[in-house]
């Protein structure tokens, strides 16, 4: 598999989709337009905190040895990332421990999330998980730090400029982890279909959002 050109494919695949949800109204449907700085943060922490109880949930049944080790990785990342986000949070800045519970930061589960977490074969789970997951969470991190460089916050910018980092990479673990899992063209049909479906998936969570608040999903031309 040429691990580039089926990143592209399902880029093209989920083009609309991925250019709407790389807009400047992601956050206002993350946040419900509760643009202030505890519900965006609040908001990212329930995104960290959902794919480490994905990533925890698969490494625990995954029979492949090298994508049960890279969800394994993953959802230690992800913990690591949950932590640093609460830690940034206004709220934790008040606590005397710099803590937030686990039972506070419980995520309300998106239809991106319910969707990953259908997932049985392992193609499917590394494609949706690792490559289409990741082409939507490349698109939030960068409207977070767009959202705190507006704020000229620039630790808080600099920390999600730091995640955005580590979703890349994930990115590329999952293409690298495709091209050895992938030995025959269905494999990789299969493969391009769960990303792109769970690009899909955020898209719904955003167009139910911004609907909700009589807001046109679309952009402004």
């Amino acid at each position: 598999m040429d691990t580039e050109a089926f990143r592209e494919a399902v880029e093209t695949d989920a083009r609309t989709e991925l250019d709407r949800l790389g807009s400047n109204k992601l956050l206002l449907a993350l946040t419900g337009a509760q643009l202030d700085e505890a519900s965006v943060l609040s908001a990212a922490a329930d995104a960290e905190a959902s794919a480490r109880d994905l990533f925890e949930a698969w490494a625990d049944d995954e029979p492949n040895e090298e994508a049960r080790e890279a969800f394994a990785a993953v959802a230690e990342r992800e913990a690591d990332h949950l932590e640093r986000v609460r830690e940034a949070s206004p709220a934790a800045e008040d606590a005397e421990n710099g803590e937030a519970s686990d039972a506070a930061a419980e995520p309300t589960r998106s239809a991106m999330h319910s969707s990953l977490r259908d997932r049985e074969g392992t193609v499917e789970r590394v494609a949706a998980g690792m490559v289409g997951r990741p082409l939507v969470s490349l698109r939030t991190h960068t409207q977070l730090v767009s959202f705190f460089v507006n704020e000229a916050d620039a630790a808080r910018a600099d920390l999600f400029r730091d995640l955005k980092t580590d979703v890349e990479e994930c990115l590329e673990t999952g293409l690298d982890l495709l091209a050895d899992l992938c030995d025959d063209e269905d494999a990789a049909e299969r493969a391009r279909a769960a990303a792109a479906e769970t690009v899909e998936a955020a898209y719904e969570d955003y167009e139910t959002a911004l609907s909700g608040m009589g807001m046109d999903p679309k952009p402004i031309c």
